[in-house]
């Protein structure tokens, strides 16, 4: 009897993730197709496939479902940004990685989407707005605190690291980020290529100028 009781409650779980995750997966699809304040609770369930009170179950709002969406979105962030990424190599090769993942980022359709939705419907709604950048700003400030880092160390000179973070990131936005949200194709240029010349363009800015020593006898 136990046995069987476990293997109901087993299913209904599964049933409940599964109803779960039809819910978020059409409100992905509604939200971006048609914005966050064009769609009921009503449509959601239908889209889902699931009955409105098992929708409610789910999720006590849109809202809710929005949040749902949020922390997924922060997940595959804290995915391309793990720990660490700060340490690996010189400069060059940090600034690298963090171009190559920011790159890589705007090639998730999904990521770029629920972005344009944000854009969109955050004027009707500024809450959407406000809870996307406290999850977008600790992975730009971590960006900010590494080249304050390096400043300090004497490798580059940056004196607003805040600017310079991002300078550096809306150089790569220029490339695919916005060309997608205006609804255009990317600029035809190799992400590889962006990347090096990115870098090569930000370190002519900001790598730290070493003087020239003088020789024993005073000499240049």
């Amino acid at each position: 009897m136990a046995d069987q009781l476990s293997s109901h409650e087993a299913g209904l779980k599964v049933r409940r993730g599964g109803s779960r995750e039809a819910i978020v997966q059409a409100a992905e699809r509604l939200f971006l197709e048609r914005g966050f304040g064009s769609v009921s609770m009503d449509e959601l369930a239908e889209a889902a496939g699931v009955a409105r009170r098992t929708l409610y179950n789910q999720f006590a709002s849109k809202e809710e479902i929005f949040r749902e969406m949020l922390s997924r979105v922060a997940r595959q962030l804290e995915d391309a940004f793990p720990p660490g990424v700060e340490t690996r190599g010189e400069v060059e090769d940090v600034l690298g990685v963090i171009a190559r993942v920011i790159l890589n980022l705007h090639k998730h359709a999904e990521y770029l989407g629920f972005l344009r939705m944000v854009v969109a419907d955050s004027r009707q709604f500024p809450w959407i707005a406000k809870e996307f950048a406290a999850v977008m700003e600790p992975r730009t400030e971590r960006f900010i605190r590494y080249l304050a880092h390096v400043t300090a160390m004497g490798l580059l000179d940056c004196p607003d690291p805040l600017l310079a973070a991002h300078q550096f990131m809306g150089m790569l936005n220029e490339f695919s980020l916005w060309p997608w949200m205006m609804s255009r194709q990317s600029i035809a240029v190799p992400a590889e290529v962006v990347v090096e010349e990115t870098i090569r363009m930000f370190l002519l800015r900001y790598r730290r100028r070493r003087s020239k020593k003088r020789g024993q006898d005073g000499s240049a």
